[in-house]
């Protein structure tokens, strides 16, 4: 057993690298630009949310209002009719990336205390790299990519943009099983 507090420059420096490695795959290699697509008439259903004031949230359209209005006619007939959609509405204003890339280094630490967590108490100080890759690269994976399933699956997110941020995810993950096993306690 390794305990947590040894893993630590592995936890970092496995985070900095997901990060470097996060970076680049975003700004140069690109694709994720088709993760999203632009609304018809973008700039007049922007001007029609505009005057609801939506405060910033999660939002289903049509709302059931819960399970009892799963069954009512109105639903029935407003989900039929369509569109219907799950809409998530930010603060306007500038984008400023500051406190989402902090946010996004902080998980990709705590990513990293998970791995730490399973490899260290699977194997002892001296194991094998291929053990420790092993262990610390499946919970990695776990940690960046298999909840990311969940929106396909639930709320129809399309497949390629999901299967396209899982890959990001094992490449994360394979960093830090590489960072693991090369600072792996003696």
């Amino acid at each position: 057993m390794v305990p947590l507090p040894s893993l630590l420059i592995p936890i970092l420096l496995a985070a900095v690298l997901v990060f470097v490695a996060s970076s680049l795959i975003h700004m140069v290699l690109g694709y994720h630009r088709s993760d999203f697509r632009a609304l018809p008439k973008e700039a007049d259903v922007q001007a029609a949310l505009r005057g609801f004031a939506i405060a910033p949230g999660d939002y289903l359209l049509p709302s059931p209002g819960g399970p009892q209005g799963m069954k009512s006619p109105e639903f029935i007939e407003r989900r039929t009719k369509g569109p219907v959609a799950i809409v998530t509405v930010m603060p306007a204003g500038e984008v400023s990336m500051g406190t989402n890339l902090a946010l996004w280094f902080l998980y990709s630490i705590i990513v990293g205390v998970f791995a730490a967590y399973v490899a260290g108490r699977a194997l002892a100080p001296g194991a094998d790299y291929l053990a420790v890759f092993r262990f610390a690269g499946a919970t990695a994976f776990a940690g960046y990519s298999l909840a990311l399933l969940q929106n396909s699956i639930w709320y129809s997110r399309s497949w390629g943009a999901t299967l396209r941020s899982m890959i990001d995810g094992l490449i994360y993950a394979l960093l830090t099983a590489g960072t693991f096993g090369w600072l792996w306690p003696r």
